[in-house]
């Protein structure tokens, strides 16, 4: 006759390994409540980038303005409407254009799915296609210029750019200052 340790049996039975209905279920709580906290953090509505955009292009021409009569340096904002292209330069001492040198300004503007619609200028009127520069000289900015933003989602954001410095930021296509 077989002889075993005490507390064991010699006839084993298979060990079932695995995870009850409760673990599954907690851990299967837990994932949602993390994935519902994160998720909303990793998406970006298109919405957000839009005004994002709108914003800090508002500030660009605010800080190019002030660099431009502060250090008596003149810059340039090229846009280019139909694409999401915007880049800033400044004049160099022998009339070429050149980085500014701050990686402030070097950053891509306008966010990935935002384009620049059209910009609107006394002199030019409305550019819906090739560039269009925006000159800052020691006095600044020299037009009145309206910059239309357009989103993926077809929404709208306005940054208008006046002589006096002064920069604004509306929700929608709006065409004339008010």
């Amino acid at each position: 006759m077989p002889t075993s340790r005490a507390g064991t049996s010699s006839n084993r039975r298979p060990s079932c390994r695995g995870f009850t209905l409760m673990e599954l279920l907690v851990v299967i709580a837990l994932l949602g409540l993390m994935a519902a906290i994160a998720l909303p953090r990793l998406t970006v509505s298109h919405a957000l980038e839009l005004n994002r955009s709108a914003r800090q292009l508002a500030a660009t021409i605010r800080y190019v303005q002030d660099r431009a009569i502060t250090g008596k340096t003149p810059h340039r904002i090229r846009l280019e409407p139909g694409t999401g292209t915007v880049r800033v330069t400044r004049l160099l001492s022998d009339g070429t254009e050149g980085s500014t040198g701050e990686s402030f300004l070097d950053r891509p503007l306008p966010a990935e799915g935002v384009t620049v619609a059209d910009v609107t200028t006394p002199r030019g009127g409305k550019v819906t296609t090739g560039e269009v520069v925006l000159r800052f000289d020691m006095a600044g900015l020299g037009d009145f210029t309206a910059i239309h933003l357009r989103g993926e989602d077809d929404a709208a954001m306005t940054v208008m750019a006046y002589p006096s410095g002064k920069v604004t930021v509306s929700e929608g296509y709006v065409e004339e200052p008010q």
